[in-house]
């Protein structure tokens, strides 16, 4: 069973869905299926009622879409770099040109809002700022929260934020921290096959998109989003996918992906008793690495609620994930920097709490034999 930070296991019912017949992406029920799709988004980007953002799908990866976000700012980009995919969003801002500039942070830790309003005060202004909010490679949540007001207080550069390992698992709340475009692939915390991904973007974001040269046919954020909005995607999308995302987003917001016996309400309700089973995983996976005396890699209070990095100490980690495998269970290594340092585990998705313990179970065996061989 997959428990690494992405892809992650696949409901059978949600397989079966991904092998329907193939249909025509000009046809009514293409368009019966993306409005299946739309409702639900904003559920999923945590919305304000009466919201003015535009939700997208589009047949890419997360990258793709990072790539996309890029092309409709300015110049001008401050990137917050606090682990490997923070650092590929300031790698991609130069590779298409951009003026762009590193705020690099401890990887382990989030950006603080007095550490942005340093940055922005001496070098600003900038057209955008970059962040991911769930850094999968170190497990380390941002709070978006304080830097909204530090955005806003130094001429509020579009704020571009990939949520790739955040939603689904956490309230990302989109307008309240005044993002401007998030994005994220639909195979972490939304447990589906890789293949498409998901897009929301301000108002504000689209007309300062439409504004200026965007250099791209197939990433335009603009053409994205707009065909979304027409039901005519750009070009010929990956439909079973789609057919995936649309039971995945009816099924989460009816609450059938919840434990048996949970209270909640469909609707808003059915997305945060998802969040806060994650939040459950996320405390009971430190109980655990603590009960054998290892400590999350992240601080404590940036610790992601759908990626655990643990620190691995003395522990041979490649023995690790090896034993685990030997056992069914596919963990992570440490990635790039951190191999050998740290492991991971992704208790997001539709896992169960009664699985994580399962797994952990098994990791206490490995564990075990490891000791004994030493």
């Amino acid at each position: 069973m997959l428990w690494i930070p992405g892809p992650t296991e696949v409901r059978p019912e949600l397989l079966a869905e991904c092998a329907r017949p193939a249909i025509g992406h000009r046809s009514a029920d293409m368009r019966e299926l993306i409005e299946r799709v739309d409702p639900h988004l904003p559920w999923a980007f945590g919305l304000d009622t009466g919201s003015d953002a535009h939700v997208g799908v589009h047949s890419t990866s997360a990258s793709g879409l990072m790539e996309a976000s890029l092309r409709g700012v300015g110049a001008r980009v401050l990137a917050v770099v606090n682990g490997a995919f923070s650092r590929r969003f300031f790698q991609m801002a130069e590779l298409l040109g951009k003026d762009v500039e590193r705020l690099d942070v401890a990887w382990g830790a989030g950006v603080e809002p007095d550490e942005l309003a340093a940055r922005l005060e001496r070098d600003g202004p900038f057209d955008a700022v970059t962040l991911v909010a769930n850094e999968t490679s170190t497990g380390v949540r941002t709070p978006l929260a304080g830097l909204t007001e530090v955005l806003a207080a130094h001429g509020r550069p579009m704020f571009l934020v990939d949520v790739v390992s955040l939603i689904a698992g956490a309230p990302v709340d989109f307008d309240a921290h005044a993002v401007d475009f998030a994005f994220a692939g639909v195979q972490k915390a939304l447990a589906l096959p890789p293949g498409i991904a998901v897009c929301c973007a301000s108002q504000r974001y689209m007309a300062g998109a439409r504004a200026i040269e965007r250099g791209s046919w197939a990433l335009d954020p603009v053409r994205i989003i707009e065909g979304h909005a027409a039901r005519k995607t750009p070009a010929t999308p990956c439909t079973p996918l789609y057919y995936g995302l649309a039971r995945q987003l009816e099924d989460i917001s009816a609450g059938v992906t919840l434990p048996a016996g949970a209270d909640a309400a469909p609707g808003a309700a059915a997305w945060d008793a998802r969040f806060a089973r994650h939040e459950r995983m996320r405390s009971r996976t430190a109980a655990w690495a603590a009960s054998h005396g290892l400590a999350p890699f992240p601080q404590e209070r940036f610790a992601s609620p759908t990626v655990s990095c643990v620190a691995a100490g003395s522990l041979d980690t490649a023995a690790f994930v090896a034993g685990l495998a030997e056992r069914g269970f596919s963990i992570s290594n440490g990635y790039g920097d951190l191999k050998g340092r740290t492991f991971r585990i992704g208790h997001m998705g539709d896992h169960t709490e009664e699985a994580l313990e399962e797994l952990l179970a098994a990791a206490d065996a490995v564990l075990a034999g490891l000791s004994q061989r030493a």
